[in-house]
Parts: structure tokens; C-alpha cells; sequence
């Protein structure tokens, strides 16, 4: 059992927090219905605020929407009022822009192209809104006007800044120094900048807005006329300063050698710029008569030429540069096809006629007429691909224009070869022609430069020997071809000229001048070969050519010797009487040691005179003939000598012991000595 005091106490305490429970619940339902008022109030205003609203809604809207429509309203106006300014423009725009068109475009161009813009659009309006007022046919006049204007400031712009390139630019563009690893490429401005792009700006007008191709044929014409006079001027500057210095130097670009700081004339582009056509044409038409200073003037012409072939691929190149700025690209190709015409006309003309030049020389037999198609041949050949390729796209007729002139070089210089092998062959042997002193005959010096010129021209000669070869071995036309052609040419003009001398040795009564004749002809042969490298391509075909001349010139020395047998005979132990000592000799005795002395002195003499005119120029050989003979002489006198010292056959000795060994030694030491 729970004791009573403690029930009492928790029933206390249970009722405490029942009480404290009601009291809270109690003041729970009081919040609720103060939060039920609240409640109450803020719907009871909310729908009075929703009420007010609806009245300013249906208040405001009907205002809103009259003042829509007023803003409507008021843009139509705007837009109207806009579009009638702008329609009014148009009739204005003839009046407006009269001045500016009457005046034209120069030094305005931006702001004529923005009245002709004008003039345009109302062309467009009228032709679109009203195609039968007058108002239209003013402003297509005034366009026609504005564009006429233009065209005719494009023409004016071209022709007042078009100008020849200077001689001294396009030099310094072709030249070639071989002593600086990269060269420096010149640019060949045409037109000042602002020009070419105010040109730019109308030609891109002309093209989108005026329907018009004529200007093309204007650009055409002007630049076509001002490369043709930039070649022209080129070969004026050759011809006025070629004849009065022989130098043409441009003072554009510096060039040093490594030894001195010397200025040095331009190379020729592409390759050595000495020729030596002229050192050879010299020597080859000197037997013509050929006037003094006529090779220095054809020289001049072959340099011109040249220079003037590389001089219009690179103004043609920079032509169509230009071009590509101002013409459209369908038109290109064939405006640059019209632009180069008369230059490139021009210059294949002046190539044909130096054909005919030499056609003709060739047909009076003055071969050396050749010399002037090899260098120009050479550089057309050289050239041929950088001017292929400039004219590419041009028509077939311009691109053919360049092999036809190769072609008709290669066919005149091939014959010019074959004749001048033929005239070797078939020189006539003319007495009055033969050197009186046995030395080298002009037909020799001559075939001999004329193979020489052909060595600095190998590889052009040798394809110009295969263009005329018919075979299929001929048809590749390779080098090594081309090299065995030449070598078998060659090898023809020496076994041609070889026959000719032996011909020509004939005339001569003396066979030992006949003999020295031949020697000396054959060794400058030798010599020659030797010394031009030509001996190289001749071994080519035939590869003992050497030890065959040199087989040749010792025949003819040892022909030559045969000479002497005449004076040594009265030498020798034939005849020679015999007899001990102290025997007295016959009279039948003493003189055949009589006509011995005076056979050899008479001989000696004779032999000495005759031949001391002779020459032989090759002072090697010179000597070597000298000692040779010498030594055979002497050895035979000295013996002769000692065999007649205790032999008594003349009271006179000194009569017929007329020379002693180193007199006679001396006497053949001034053989072949025309100054002696």
C-alpha cells in the first residue's frame, strides 16, 4: 500500500499541472479566434483591393488602347512623310548631282562614285515606279554621262602614269651576278600606288555597274604600247652606250669583287656575258673584207637581242601582275594574249630577220654568220620554259610564236654547218693563197675558231645538229646524242680540212716546205685541240685522235729531215778514197774530197738561205727540229773532219774547209728565224 501523504502529494501535483494545462489551452483558443478576426479583416480588404482594381482596369485599358492607336497613327504619318522625302529625292538627284558630274571625277573619285550611286538608284526607282516620266530619261543620261566620264578617267589615268620602264630598272631586274648566293629581286612598279587603286576602284565599277568591256581594250592598248617602248628604250640604251663605252653598267645595283671594290657591267642573264662572237667573226670574215667595226655593231645587235628576250619575260611577267589587279579573271588570259602582241611581234620579227642575215651570208659563203645564231639560240632554248610559262593560257598562236623561231635557228645554223664542212673540204688550192714561209694556213685558224665557237656553244650546236636527224636513235634527243653528233661533226670539218692541207701541199715545189707546211699545220691542229678542251669531244668518236696528229707531225719531221740527205750525202764513206799514210793521192782522189767539201758547203749554204725564210712558229718544236738537225749534221761533219785531217789534197784548205763544226751548227741554230 501507498502511504496517504504521499497519494495526497501526487494527487496535489496532478492537479497543479491539469490546471496549468487548462490554462494554456485557454489561451490557445483565445489566439485562434484573434488570428479568425485577423483572418477576416485582410480577406474583407483584399476583396475590396481586388474590386478598386477592376475598376482601374476597365477604366485605363479603353485609354490605352486610344493611345496605341494614336502612336500608329502618328508612324504612318512619319513613314509617309519619309517615303514622300524620299520619293521627291529622286527628282532632285539630276539637279543635285550636276555639278559633280560636269566637273568629273579626277582628284574626287570617292565622292563622284557616290553620285553616280545616286544617279543609279533613281534609275532603278523610276524604271521600277514610274517607266514613263521624263524624270527617268534624265537620270539615265546623266548616268550615261557620269559613266562615260569615268571611262574616259581610267583612259586618262593609264596614259598619264603609264611611262616606259627606265633601261637601267630592267637591267638591273634580268642581270645574273653569279657572286651573290641569293639575288635580289627588283620589282617593277608600273603605277604609283594611289593611282593603280583609284584605276582598281573604276575598273570594279565599270565591271558590276556600267556593263562595260571597252576599257579592257583601252587598258590593253595604252600598256601594250608602253611595253613595247620599255623594249625599245632598252635597245637604244645598248646601242648609245654600248658604241661609246662598251660597257653598260647599272648603277641600281652595287656589285663588288672580292680583290677590288670596283664597279663591273651586268652579266648577261643567265650566263657568262662574254660571248667571244666577236674575236672569232673577226678572224672567220677578215678573207671577206668584212668593214672594220661591222663585227663590234653586230655584236652590239646579238647583246641588244639577248637582253631584250629576258627583258620581255620579265616586263610580261609584271604586266600580268598588274593585270590580275584591274582586269576581271575570265578576262585576264585574253587581254594579256592582246597586251603582248606587238612586243612579242617585234622582237620574234627581229629574230626572223637575223634568220634571213644569215641565210644570206651563208648563201655568199660567209659561214661565220652562224656565230650570231648560237648565243641567241642558246638563250632562247635556256629561256624557253620561264617563257612557256608566261604565256601560259595565251592562244596557240602567241605559244608557238617562240618554238617556230627556235626551230627556223636551228634549221639556218645546222645547214650553216654542214656548208661550212663542205667548204673545208672543197677549198680551192690557190697558189697566191699558200703562206710563202710554209706556216699556218688561214683555212686552218679559221675551221679552228669555228670549232672553238662551237665548243662554248656544245650543247646548243648539238641539238641543233639532232633537230635535222631523222632516225629513231635521234628521237629522244639526249645529251649524250646530241654530244656524239657534234663529236662526229667535228671530227668531219678535221678529216675534211686534214685532206685539204695534203692538197694544198702539193702546190709547193720544195717537198721540205711542203713537209713544214703540213707539220705546222698539224700541230697548231694539236695544239689547238689541246688547248680548247676540243680534243675532249673529238675523243668522244674517235679515241686516238691525238696519237694520230701527233703520228703525222713526225712523218712530217722526218720528211722534213729527208731534206738534208742532199748535204750529208757528200759526207759520207762512198766515193771515199783510200790510202795508207804518207801515200801521195791521186789527182782523181784529191778531188773527190774537193767536190765533197764544196757539195756540203754549197748545200749548207743553199739549204741555210732557202730555209731561214721558212717558219715555225711553235717555238718547242722549233727547237726540238734545230737540235735534231743539228745534231745529225754536225756528228756527220765532225766525222767527215776527222777523217780528212792528215789527208793532203789542196794547197788552199781554207778554200774548201770553209766552216767549222760549231759555225755550221750555228748556221742551222738561225733556221726558221725570219728576223735573223
Amino acid at each position: 500500500m501507498i502511504p496517504t501523504e504521499d497519494a495526497s502529494a501526487r494527487k496535489r501535483e496532478i492537479e497543479e499541472k491539469l490546471k496549468q494545462e487548462q490554462e494554456t489551452l485557454s489561451f490557445i483558443r483565445e489566439n485562434l479566434e484573434k488570428s479568425d478576426q485577423l483572418t477576416k479583416g485582410m480577406v474583407s480588404i483584399l476583396s475590396s483591393f481586388e474590386s478598386r482594381l477592376m475598376q482601374l482596369e476597365n477604366s485605363i485599358i479603353p485609354v490605352h488602347k486610344q493611345t496605341e492607336n494614336l502612336q500608329r497613327l502618328q508612324e504612318n504619318v512619319d513613314k509617309t512623310l519619309s517615303c514622300m522625302d524620299h520619293v521627291i529625292s529622286y527628282y532632285h538627284v539630276a539637279k543635285d548631282t550636276d555639278r559633280i558630274i560636269r566637273e568629273g571625277p579626277t582628284g574626287r573619285l570617292d565622292e563622284y562614285l557616290a553620285c553616280i550611286a545616286k544617279i543609279q538608284k533613281a534609275v532603278e526607282y523610276f524604271q521600277d515606279n514610274n517607266p514613263d516620266s521624263p524624270e527617268l530619261n534624265t537620270v539615265k543620261a546623266r548616268f550615261e554621262k557620269g559613266k562615260e566620264l569615268l571611262e574616259a578617267e581610267f583612259r586618262s589615268l593609264l596614259t598619264r602614269y603609264s611611262k616606259p620602264v627606265p633601261p637601267i630598272l630592267i637591267l638591273d631586274a634580268i642581270s645574273v651576278d653569279e657572286e651573290l648566293e641569293v639575288q635580289e629581286d627588283i620589282v617593277l612598279e608600273h603605277l604609283p600606288e594611289a593611282v593603280l587603286q583609284d584605276i582598281i576602284c573604276i575598273a570594279g565599277w565599270l565591271v558590276e555597274y556600267g556593263r562595260n568591256q571597252d576599257f579592257m581594250n583601252v587598258y590593253f592598248q595604252i600598256r601594250s604600247n608602253q611595253l613595247d617602248r620599255s623594249i625599245k628604250g632598252l635597245k637604244d640604251h645598248f646601242r648609245k652606250n654600248s658604241a661609246s663605252s662598251g660597257i653598260l653598267y647599272s648603277p641600281a645595283v652595287q656589285t663588288k669583287r672580292k680583290d677590288t671594290p670596283t664597279k663591273k657591267a651586268p652579266k648577261r642573264p643567265g650566263y657568262d656575258h662574254d660571248l667571244r662572237v666577236k674575236h672569232h667573226s673577226d678572224a672567220l670574215t677578215e678573207k671577206h673584207g668584212a668593214a672594220a667595226g661591222k663585227d663590234d655593231v653586230l655584236d652590239i645587235e646579238i647583246d641588244s637581242y639577248i637582253h631584250c628576250i629576258s627583258a620581255f619575260v620579265k616586263l610580261a611577267q609584271s604586266e600580268y601582275a598588274l593585270l590580275t589587279e584591274i582586269i576581271p579573271e575570265h578576262h585576264q588570259k585574253k587581254t594579256f594574249d592582246s597586251l603582248i602582241q606587238e612586243a612579242l611581234d617585234n622582237l620574234m620579227l627581229e629574230g626572223d630577220n637575223i634568220v634571213s642575215a644569215a641565210r644570206r651570208a651563208i648563201m655568199r659563203h660567209d659561214y661565220s654568220a652562224v656565230l650570231t645564231i648560237f648565243p641567241i639560240l642558246r638563250h632562247l632554248k635556256m629561256n624557253k620554259s620561264e617563257f612557256d610559262t608566261t604565256l601560259q593560257g595565251t592562244a596557240a598562236s602567241t605559244k608557238n610564236k617562240l618554238p617556230t623561231l627556235i626551230t627556223s635557228m636551228e634549221t639556218i645554223g645546222a645547214k650553216a654547218l654542214e656548208e661550212f664542212a663542205d667548204s673545208i673540204k672543197n677549198d680551192p688550192d690557190k697558189e697566191y693563197n699558200m703562206p710563202k714561209d710554209g706556216t699556218v694556213h688561214e683555212l686552218t685558224s679559221n675551221a679552228i675558231l669555228f670549232l672553238q665557237q662551237l665548243l662554248d656553244f656544245h650543247e646548243t650546236a648539238g641539238a641543233m645538229l639532232a633537230s635535222q636527224e631523222t632516225s629513231s636513235s635521234a628521237s629522244s634527243y639526249t645529251s649524250e646524242f646530241n654530244k656524239r653528233l657534234l663529236s662526229t661533226y667535228i671530227c668531219k670539218v678535221l678529216g675534211n680540212l686534214q685532206l685539204n692541207l695534203l692538197s694544198k701541199s702539193k702546190v709547193y715545189e720544195d717537198s721540205a716546205l711542203s713537209a713544214i707546211f703540213l707539220h705546222n699545220n698539224y700541230n697548231y691542229i694539236l695544239k689547238s685541240l689541246e688547248k680548247s678542251e676540243l680534243i675532249q669531244l673529238v675523243t668522244v668518236t674517235q679515241k686516238k685522235a691525238e696519237s694520230s696528229y701527233k703520228e703525222l707531225i713526225e712523218q712530217q719531221i722526218y720528211m722534213y729531215k729527208s731534206s738534208w740527205h742532199k748535204v750529208t750525202e757528200h759526207l759520207a764513206d762512198r766515193n771515199m778514197p783510200v790510202f795508207q799514210p804518207g801515200t801521195k793521192l791521186k789527182d782523181k782522189e784529191r778531188q773527190v774530197i774537193k767536190d765533197k767539201f764544196k757539195g756540203f758547203n754549197d748545200g749548207l749554204e743553199e739549204l741555210c738561205k732557202i730555209q731561214k725564210g721558212w717558219a715555225i712558229p711553235d717555238k718547242e718544236q722549233r727547237d726540238f727540229i734545230r737540235q735534231s738537225q743539228k745534231k745529225v749534221v754536225s756528228d756527220a761533219y765532225r766525222s767527215f773532219l776527222q777523217r780528212c785531217a792528215n789527208i793532203s789534197f789542196t794547197k788552199n784548205p781554207e778554200k774548201y774547209h770553209k766552216y767549222r763544226p760549231e759555225e755550221v751548227e750555228e748556221m742551222i741554230e738561225r733556221l726558221f728565224d725570219t728576223s735573223a
